[in-house]
């Protein structure tokens, strides 16, 4: 999910705490160099490290990377038989993509409310949305909170659906002691500058399936085929492979990752600390029940009594970039030519209107997220 435009605070302003930042240090600087210096930029060593390095971290057979967390969705979709004529069930309150890429494959986009606590797609809401044209389901795990698999599960085998997870946002959340990625679905990961683990653009699907990762292999090839004989395509495919360039970041970030994904629990848990008691804020609901959320961005929901525009107004003033995270995909223009309006999906609304994101990156210094629980209690308590 790529970062929305932050309030416009001067870039250059030397003192602005910025909304995030990838965590680069001189292991990526090695990694890439190393690759330029081998002269095989691409379908090298380098990718091949990253899938298993990966693959190994998640604990799945098989990674397979590719050019965006979008594209890996797109992939996982239309092989999941997503098609002309069916319904796809997702969540409204979600990045574009998991959205659109249902639509790329001709698929009606079918929305259903979410969980006020979790964020993700509410099963009963789905069991309610569900038709004898529904052909499968997108459960998207919002914020690094793992989407509810176990009631979706059943909802998927009762009717026969497909489900294609977006893990896009939670790489190394776990629940019930399981990753994020091995629920027995196709899970798609992805490393824009403000995830978890960043290749500057790129995506990663996850499976168990021996056979599905030999296709995805081939359709991001153009379709081509093992067999040795050089151009030869069994397969509509696409090139949307990922570089060794961009792996090798990858790379360098998996062997940290641990750290971040620390880091950014201490930030997340500093946060709460901070701004326990504020009126008008609520946090975000801390883990619990068998659930280990992977911290991706830190927000806050305002009171329907405060006015966003005018809280954001001021913490750009003191040079704190924030962004009202999530918009509810069924009021986009994109979507209500189909017919979707205000009112059809009430808590994704309530929430979407509300909720704000603030400076969340690991390397966050204890000065600048100070100075955003400052300002946030300053403004509030005003």
């Amino acid at each position: 999910m790529a970062t929305p435009t932050a309030a416009s605070t001067p870039l250059d302003a030397p003192d602005v705490v910025p909304l995030a930042q990838p965590f680069i240090n001189g292991r990526e600087v090695e990694l890439v160099t190393e690759v330029l210096r081998s002269g095989q930029l691409s379908m090298g060593p380098m990718l091949a490290r990253f899938e298993e390095l990966f693959a190994r971290f998640v604990g799945t057979r098989h990674a397979v990377a590719v050019s965006s967390g979008t594209a890996g969705l797109h992939l996982a979709c239309s092989t999941a038989g997503f098609g002309v004529g069916d319904e796809v069930i997702t969540s409204p309150f979600s990045f574009a993509a998991s959205a659109n890429v249902a639509r790329s494959t001709g698929s009606t986009v079918t929305f259903a409310d979410i969980d006020p606590h979790t964020l993700g797609l509410d099963p009963e809401a789905v069991a309610h949305a569900v038709t004898s044209r529904t052909r499968g389901i997108i459960p998207v795990d919002v914020f690094g909170w793992p989407a509810d698999m176990d009631s979706l599960s059943v909802i998927s085998a009762t009717h026969g659906l497909a489900m294609v997870q977006d893990a896009r946002e939670a790489l190394g959340a776990t629940s019930q002691g399981r990753m994020v990625g091995t629920a027995g679905v196709p899970a798609v990961f992805a490393f824009h500058a403000d995830k978890q683990i960043t290749t500057g653009e790129g995506g990663m699907l996850v499976t168990d399936d021996d056979d599905l990762a030999a296709r995805w292999r081939s359709i991001i090839d153009q379709g081509r085929t093992d067999t040795g004989r050089p151009l030869e395509h069994g397969d509509l495919g696409y090139n949307i492979r990922l570089s060794d360039l961009a792996s090798a970041l990858g790379v360098a970030q998996l062997e940290k990752l641990p750290r971040m994904l620390a880091l950014r629990r201490e930030i997340a848990a500093e946060y709460t600390r901070g701004l326990a008691g504020v009126d008008g804020i609520t946090t975000p609901r801390p883990d619990g029940e068998g659930t280990v959320r992977s911290w991706f961005v830190y927000w806050v929901v305002l009171d329907e009594a405060l006015d966003r525009a005018e809280v954001r107004a001021q913490l750009t003033e003191r040079g704190i970039e924030t962004t009202p995270y999530l918009s509810s995909m069924h009021l986009q223009p994109s979507f209500r030519e189909l017919g979707y309006r205000a009112g059809m999906f009430p808590v994704a609304e309530s929430i979407s209107a509300r909720s704000l994101a603030l400076p969340f990156f690991p390397q966050m210094s204890p000065h600048q997220q100070d100075r955003v629980i400052g300002a946030l209690r300053d403004i509030l308590g005003a």
